[in-house]
C-alpha cells in the first residue's frame, strides 16, 4: 500500500484542488501572519518558554520530533533577530534530530508556555555548533552545554489556542496520569526486558530528577 492508498474505506485526497474543496483557503489574517524575523514580543515569548518541540527530517524524508526542556530563560538563546540557539543537554545519546540536521538543515520548532494555549512557531535552517562563547551563559546546575542547535529563522508566527482548548491540556480536571502504565513499566516491557521491574523502578525513582543534567 502506498501513501495514496487506503484499505480502510477512506477516499484519498491527492491534489491541492481536492484539499481546498474540503478546507477553503485561509483568511488573510492567517495567511499573512508569517514574519521573517523575531519581534520583541517573540523574544519575550522565547524567554518565558521552558519547552520546545523540534521537528527534523533526514535526506530521505524520515521524520523525528524531539522535546527540549530547560528552565525558562535557559531553553533558548536569541543571538539576533534572525538567529536562535538551543543548547544540548544530557540524554539517551541517540541524537536522532542532530543526525537529521547533518543531512537536512530544515527544522520546525514549537515553543510552549505552560498554561497558554497559543504557541510560537519557528521554521528555519539549523546547524550544530560547539565552542560557542554563549554556551557558558546557558549553564544549568553544573551543566554547561557542549553543543547547540543554531537556527537561522526563516518563518516565525504565533499559533492560536484551538488545539489546547479542544484537548483541555492545561485543565487539571482532565489529567489522568494513571491512564497508561507508569514509565518504569513501559521501559521494562519495551526497552529493558533483561532487567527486573524493581531495577527499572529504582532507575526511575526519586533520584532520577537529580540526574537530568549529568
Amino acid at each position: 500500500m502506498t501513501h495514496e492508498q487506503s484499505t480502510f474505506g477512506g477516499t484519498p485526497v491527492t491534489t491541492v484542488e481536492e484539499l481546498r474543496e474540503i478546507i477553503p483557503p485561509p483568511l488573510d489574517t492567517a495567511a499573512n501572519k508569517v514574519r521573517p524575523a523575531l519581534h520583541e514580543l517573540d523574544r519575550q515569548w522565547l524567554a518565558a518558554s521552558p519547552l520546545c518541540l523540534v521537528a527534523t527530517s533526514d535526506a530521505e524524508g524520515n521524520l523525528d520530533v524531539s522535546p527540549k526542556g530547560d528552565p525558562a530563560g535557559s531553553l533558548v538563546r536569541v543571538l539576533d533577530d534572525r538567529t536562535i540557539a538551543i543548547p544540548e543537554r544530557p540524554g539517551n545519546r541517540r541524537t536522532d534530530g542532530f543526525l537529521n540536521v547533518l543531512a537536512n538543515p530544515h527544522v520546525g520548532l514549537i515553543f510552549v508556555i505552560p498554561g497558554r494555549g497559543d504557541t510560537l512557531r519557528v521554521n528555519g535552517r539549523a546547524r550544530l555548533v560547539r565552542d560557542a562563547p554563549y554556551l557558558a551563559d546557558l549553564q544549568v546546575r553544573r551543566n554547561v552545554p557542549v553543543l547547540a542547535l543554531e537556527v537561522d529563522v526563516e518563518e516565525v508566527f504565533h499559533h492560536c489556542s484551538k488545539a489546547f482548548l479542544r484537548s483541555r491540556a492545561w485543565d487539571p480536571e482532565t489529567w489522568d496520569a494513571e491512564s497508561v502504565p507508569r514509565r518504569a513499566v513501559l521501559a521494562h516491557t519495551l526497552e529493558r526486558p533483561e532487567q527486573t521491574l524493581a531495577e527499572v523502578e529504582a532507575h526511575y525513582g526519586p533520584g532520577y530528577a537529580e540526574t537530568i543534567y549529568g
